[in-house]
Parts: structure tokens; C-alpha cells; sequence
């Protein structure tokens, strides 16, 4: 779990920073405030889509999602 942790704590801001410089690039006339909030909502999307994804996965996989630990 510590593992996941810290992959997930470089991952999500790196993918910020990373979405911020390419708006840059693609979008040069776009303020920096425009650029960290479109940043801000594509990282909170693929945070929402892995969550819904993993969700799905443990609701098929499980016979009871609350009492099954496998």
C-alpha cells in the first residue's frame, strides 16, 4: 500500500505539471490561471475515471464487495 502511496504522490502532480507545460504549447494565448484550471479538472478526470474503473473491478470480482478480502 505504501507503494501505491507514493507512486500516486509523484504520479498526479507530475501528470499537473505535465498537462500545464503542454497547454503552454498547444495554447499559447491562454492565461496561467486558464492553464492550472483546465490542469486541475483533467487530473481530478483521470483520478475520478481509475477510481470508477477500480470500483468496477472490485464489485465483479468479489461475491460480497463488503465481507470478501480476496
Amino acid at each position: 500500500m505504501w507503494r501505491t502511496l507514493a507512486l500516486a504522490s509523484a504520479f498526479f502532480p507530475g501528470l499537473f505539471v505535465l498537462c500545464i507545460r503542454l497547454l503552454r504549447w498547444a495554447a499559447p494565448g491562454w492565461s496561467l490561471k486558464d492553464r492550472i484550471l483546465l490542469s486541475g479538472r483533467l487530473v481530478s478526470t483521470v483520478q475520478a475515471t481509475m477510481a470508477t474503473v477500480s470500483g468496477i473491478t472490485v464489485v465483479r470480482n468479489c461475491k460480497d464487495v463488503v465481507h470478501d478480502s480476496s
